[in-house]
């Protein structure tokens, strides 16, 4: 039931879309040099790697921490200050979602190396689909700006922050159903219209 939701929910998604995703691709053009779209390997379920796809709101071919901070990470663009502030740079994973690597709702699939820290317990979030929200990226909607505040922004993310996020994914996990997935839906899109 859940995956014929997921199909009909991001094909509906991506054709009522079209319009806003063609206006965002030209202003991430115009912004800066580069693809309008970034890639990046997660880890899915059953631990399998898939392409996340994103808008950019990176400097084309930018180094770095895999953790993007706020506004003081200078790799972010104009375009990606905005993207980034109303979630609007997540829209392209809706391709994953209606391709099957994602769920509309799930735990936030995490890049390989941080996955290879967690625990056992931990690894239990990779029995489900990720998804495109959950509790967890609800409750940290500003990643990016409680990443600022830390004197190492990966050490604060691998030791804090991450570890508070798995547990309530599986939290989640341990009590979703249909209802509390379009409560989670809902509070998602009043958090994206409101601008964070």
């Amino acid at each position: 039931m859940k995956r014929i939701i997921d199909i009909i929910g991001s094909g509906v998604g991506l054709l009522f879309l079209l319009p806003v995703m063609s206006a965002l691709i030209i202003w991430i053009r115009l912004d800066s040099p580069g693809s309008a779209f970034y890639k990046q390997q997660r880890v899915g379920k059953d631990g399998r790697l898939f392409w996340l796809f994103k808008f950019r709101s990176i400097t084309h071919r930018a180094g770095g921490p895999e953790v993007t901070l706020g506004h003081s990470d200078n790799r972010i663009t104009a375009a990606g200050i905005w993207l980034r502030r109303t979630k609007l740079d997540e829209l392209p994973q809706l391709w994953n979602v209606l391709i099957g690597d994602m769920s509309i709702v799930g735990p936030r699939p995490e890049v390989p190396r941080y996955v290879d820290c967690y625990t056992d317990e931990m690894r239990r979030v990779l029995s489900v689909r990720p998804g495109l929200t959950d509790p967890a990226s609800l409750n940290a909607f500003d990643e990016g700006a409680l990443l600022d505040a830390a004197d190492d922004p990966e050490k604060h993310y691998l030791e804090v922050v991450m570890p508070q996020k798995v547990s309530m994914q599986l939290d989640y996990i341990d009590k979703a159903n249909t209802f509390s997935d379009l409560a989670l839906v809902a509070s998602t899109l009043f958090r994206v219209f409101k601008g964070g």
